[in-house]
């Protein structure tokens, strides 16, 4: 690691007037799963490091509704995971951090810096033996004409095709979460389907805050399809392992019981959480079938543009795609 200053603010809006002068090079520190092996790999060197994980005021978990849950972004994943209500309510944001990483990673990373976390794509984090844009921007990428198995079959550009690693984004994607954040210049709501960017030709910027803004919290509107839903992940093993797919779905059913709400969203797949539109509408006003269900997945990947080694994404994929849909039908109150 490099040498770098260390500030933990007792509030946020002590920690808001340290973003401000602390200038370019600063990261913040919340749980410190990502940010600490990055620095130890040279590939993050902050000048400066912010602690905000022991601010309480970031740390609110309320399901209480009944608009909408809300969740600190300093809460813990464990705990968000293990809140009643939500696993009733809403189990496909609780197993999106249930199955995600180890148990204790989840008893120390954020919701807030899960969201932000960087690929564990090997040529990004594999330093200067691999070239990448990621890393180094114009530098090329390594991915192309390598070893492509876990890389982005949506989203990718002709200077990256590294696969976001989440899976709580890849559920608020499909429930429509907004984040609020906070900075110098005030507080203001990004919704969670433009918070994430694709690489272009700026793969080193993964999202839209800037350096001196704070997730101060995330919120999910309540709907019915939240009840009916569940998050389906596909990988080589069965714990502490990154998607190779994943699905976040969610169904509602009218009184003549045709899907009235679906919500589908892709992870392991993509450069960002990738929401599906097409598929549901191949599902909303028809009946939930095995063959429908097929059907949404044919159209959830579609489009999808494999590499040389991950064509089975698409076959795997459709299925998934199936067979979480199978599961919030189930669980769907009809």
């Amino acid at each position: 690691m490099r040498p770098f200053s260390y500030t933990a603010p007792a509030t946020v809006a002590e920690a808001v007037d340290v973003l401000a002068a602390s200038g370019p090079g600063t990261k913040i520190l919340a749980g410190g799963t990502t940010l600490y092996d990055l620095m130890k790999l040279d590939i993050e060197a902050p000048t400066a490091v912010v602690d905000v994980h022991r601010l309480t005021e970031l740390a609110a978990i309320d399901t209480t509704g009944p608009g909408e849950f809300s969740f600190g972004a300093a809460a813990r994943m464990a705990d968000v995971a293990d809140d009643p209500v939500l696993r009733r309510d809403f189990p496909a944001l609780a197993e999106s951090l249930a199955k995600a990483a180890s148990q204790q990673l989840r008893n120390m990373a954020t919701v807030g810096g899960n969201l932000l976390q960087r690929t564990r794509c090997g040529y990004f984090r594999g330093g200067p033996a691999f070239p990448c844009n990621k890393r180094e921007p114009g530098s090329g990428c390594a991915a192309f004409g390598g070893l492509d198995r876990g890389h982005a079959i949506f989203g990718g550009s002709d200077t990256c095709v590294a696969t976001y690693p989440g899976d709580w984004a890849v559920a608020l994607r499909a429930f429509d979460a907004v984040v609020d954040v906070i900075g110098p210049r005030g507080e203001r709501t990004v919704a969670i389907a433009d918070l994430h960017v694709e690489p272009g030709d700026t793969p080193q910027r993964e999202h839209t805050l800037a350096g001196d803004e704070l997730i101060v919290r995330i919120r999910v509107p309540v709907t019915s399809a939240g009840r009916g839903s569940t998050y389906h992940k596909i990988r080589d093993r069965e714990s502490y392992a990154f998607a190779l797919v994943s699905v976040a779905a969610g169904v509602a059913f009218d009184d003549q019981g045709a899907v009235e709400d679906c919500r589908i969203a892709l992870g392991g797949v993509a450069t960002l959480p990738w929401r599906c539109p097409a598929a549901e509408m191949v599902l909303t006003g028809e009946r939930l079938t095995e063959e429908s269900a097929l059907r949404a997945g044919e159209a959830a990947f579609a489009g999808a543009r494999p590499g040389a080694h991950n064509v089975f994404k698409i076959e795997l994929g459709v299925r998934t795609v199936a067979d979480a849909l199978r599961i919030a039908g189930e669980r769907a109150v009809r």
